[in-house]
């Protein structure tokens, strides 16, 4: 009997919290002992805990992906045809796939590999280049370095070297590895402090903070958003997904 009422009893506090109501229909010594025999079941199941918090994180999860779901679709033209960002793949691709990365970013480093074999094996798939620093100064360096490098035709190949770039971005390592793409540094420097440059990126973020994007990478895929690193065939799941979704360019 006692074990069949720490069971119920215990399903019930963690199912709804508790009834408030229910409370004051027992004495000192009956809540006494309902708290008792709950704490000695979960004592003894420690794993139904275990369980409902992830079955809170799962609700949670999916609160979330609804309303970015919601914010996707009212922010689709500035995510996929901002006319500042760079594009990788097919640009005339019928998918779509954007990523919001951070130079610095250690899993945007390990992510990028496995985007360009996504980009190869996927000769209609479009990719766009979000630039998001957030780790500091460093990277807000690197991002203002990388979108100057636009004027030069370079942005591609400093984009992919600084990507590949191992340990710290001090502002001379940044234009040694621009240097080692072949571009004019001295113009570079100067392009660096165009005002759109800045605007560009602000307006990333603020875009990044609608989608309560807080960290990178982050890829938005059809009406999907996925925070952190992806593996491959999760991609391709997600871009066949969206091309089976969409009809035509999405």
């Amino acid at each position: 009997m006692r074990r069949l009422l720490a069971s119920s009893l215990a399903a019930l506090m963690l199912a709804s919290a508790a009834l408030p109501a229910t409370a004051g229909q027992f004495d000192d010594a009956s809540k006494e002992e309902i708290r008792q025999i709950v704490k000695d079941y979960l004592m003894q199941h420690p794993e139904v805990i275990l369980e409902s918090v992830q079955a809170l994180q799962e609700r949670q999860d999916a609160a979330r992906a609804d309303e970015a779901r919601g914010q996707i679709a009212g922010l689709r033209e500035k995510l996929l045809r901002d006319s500042r960002d760079q594009v990788l793949g097919n640009p005339n691709g019928d998918v779509t796939l954007v990523e919001f990365f951070d130079y610095r970013c250690g899993y945007c480093k390990q992510a990028q590999p496995i985007l360009d074999e996504l980009i190869k094996s996927d000769p209609k798939l479009r990719v766009v280049l979000k630039e998001l620093p957030i780790l500091g100064p460093d990277s807000l360096v690197a991002s203002r370095a990388a979108l100057a490098s636009v004027g030069q035709g370079k942005y591609r190949e400093f984009h992919a070297a600084l990507i590949a770039t191992k340990g710290a971005l001090s502002d001379d390592k940044i234009m040694d590895v621009a240097r080692g793409v072949g571009i004019d540094t001295d113009k570079l420097k100067k392009a660096m402090s165009d005002q759109a440059i800045a605007g560009h990126i602000t307006d990333n973020h603020a875009l990044a903070e609608k989608l309560a994007i807080n960290g990178t990478p982050s890829f938005i895929i059809g009406d999907q958003l996925v925070p952190g690193a992806v593996d491959l065939a999760a991609l391709k799941k997600l871009v066949d997904t969206a091309r089976g979704s969409c009809a035509g360019s999405c």
